[in-house]
């Protein structure tokens, strides 16, 4: 199948694709299929399977956002979450092509691509060359797992997000995101991102320390939630309690909290955060593959 994709992909990438292959949205009826293909593996898919778990369906949301999948003679054979970001799902990089073709016919504007690291990298190459310019490539995060209780003793102090808390979790997870990527989670308004912050207060996925000063000392979000893996994201230390050795204590709250939804826990970290790395390794988790990141 894939060796008549690649010599067609390298020649004739303005003309339909190969007899049998084909790039659709996926509906309601695709749900079934697109969960056997997610779940081929769990760890790395955890976005679509969580995506699914919760909306019940592939079809596209009240958003427009949706799922591109790739047929060969009606089989589904990879897919790609196409929302604000890029999510590859089961995706051989070889047919990034058809996919990032089909992305940018959507006129959508996506905000980033993450994922399995060829996928989401042959994804910007071919995007690059439909006129998609990348402003960060971040082309090794570890994705890690473990698959057990942390090897340190948890900080106490870590508990649920609390709605009272809200107004000092939001400026946090801001100032994390910021210092992420970049620049503000506010540019284009405060509303989308701040119901965001307040789902996950609601629904038992955000863990804070705030102290009795009113400090978030430490924050992180399960963003991402299924039966079998939970996806740790947005983790930050206040700057102010940095230095102190306290960051493994605390990852190691989470991986407990997280366990009581999951017998698996995952992230994915940038290669180039050495003190980030040491410190998931000292708390048990392990690479079990390599994501990558790109931001438009």
């Amino acid at each position: 199948m894939l060796s008549r994709v690649a010599p067609w992909l390298a020649s004739h990438k303005e003309d339909a694709a190969p007899a049998g292959i084909s790039v659709r949205t996926l509906a309601g009826a695709d749900t079934a299929a697109l969960r056997r293909l997610a779940s081929q593996d769990p760890v790395a898919n955890v976005f679509i399977l969580a995506h699914l778990r919760a909306a019940g369906s592939a079809a596209p949301t009240a958003g427009g956002a949706g799922v591109l999948g790739v047929f060969d003679d009606g089989i589904l054979v990879g897919a790609c979450w196409a929302g604000a970001n890029l999510v590859p799902v089961q995706l051989n990089p070889e047919f990034a092509g058809l996919v990032a073709a089909a992305a940018s016919n959507s006129g959508r504007r996506f905000a980033s691509a993450f994922g399995p690291a060829d996928a989401v990298l042959a994804l910007h190459a071919e995007l690059a060359e439909l006129g998609h310019a990348a402003h960060e490539v971040r082309d090794e995060q570890p994705l890690m797992t473990l698959c057990g209780p942390p090897s340190v003793e948890p900080n106490a102090d870590l508990g649920l997000g609390r709605l009272a808390d809200f107004d000092r979790i939001l400026p946090a997870c801001a100032a994390m995101f910021e210092e992420e990527v970049g620049y503000s989670p506010f540019l284009g308004g405060k509303e989308f991102y701040s119901r965001r912050v307040e789902g996950l207060i609601r629904q038992g996925h955000s863990l804070a320390h705030v102290n009795d000063s009113g400090d978030v000392v430490f924050k992180a979000e399960l963003g991402a939630v299924t039966a079998d893996v939970t996806q740790i994201q947005g983790v930050w230390m206040n700057p102010g309690y940095r230095g102190q050795g306290l960051s493994a204590g605390y990852m190691a709250a989470v991986v407990e909290k997280a366990r009581t939804l999951a017998p698996i826990t995952s992230l994915y970290v940038n290669g180039f955060n050495l003190r980030a790395r040491s410190t998931y390794e000292r708390v048990g988790f392990r690479q079990v593959g390599t994501f990558a990141t790109v931001l438009f």
